[in-house]
């Protein structure tokens, strides 16, 4: 029977909400306080939820320190203590909204995962009260 696994794992990045092809006064209406020039803070957490049978021989579906392994060296090893803006070329061309990033770290996590573990789900929480999940 398919079980699920979900890690959590953190990073501190900044990032500005802004969409160049816009004026400045749509991205000031739009963004609010997102839209400040130089950018602001989260503590972000990122879950990961992958998928697939567990093995009998170990009792896991995946080992829990591999799926955070596999997660810091495709995207928080990238994106830790980062302005996303501008120092992380993967993510030059995109607004970097927590709906956004959830559904590109999803796209660099995915190939990287075993093979007959599935990737179910990324969800990027902003804050305690804020979060985007990306499921394909």
């Amino acid at each position: 029977m398919p079980t699920t696994l979900t890690v959590r794992v953190f990073f501190e990045a900044a990032h500005r909400l802004h969409n160049p092809a816009k004026p400045d006064e749509w991205n000031r209406s739009r963004y609010g306080k997102c839209n400040n020039l130089h950018g602001h803070g989260h503590n972000y957490v990122l879950e990961v939820t992958v998928g697939g049978d567990v093995d009998p021989a170990t009792g896991y579906l995946m080992d829990m320190k591999d799926l955070k392994e596999i997660i810091g060296r495709t995207v928080v090893g990238e994106v830790d203590h980062r302005h996303l803006n501008h120092e992380v070329a993967w993510l030059a061309d995109i607004i970097p909204t927590a709906e956004n990033l959830a559904a590109i770290f999803f796209r660099r996590i995915a190939p990287a995962l075993p093979p007959g573990v599935v990737l179910e789900a990324v969800t990027v929480h902003e804050t305690d009260r804020n979060s985007a999940s990306f499921r394909p």
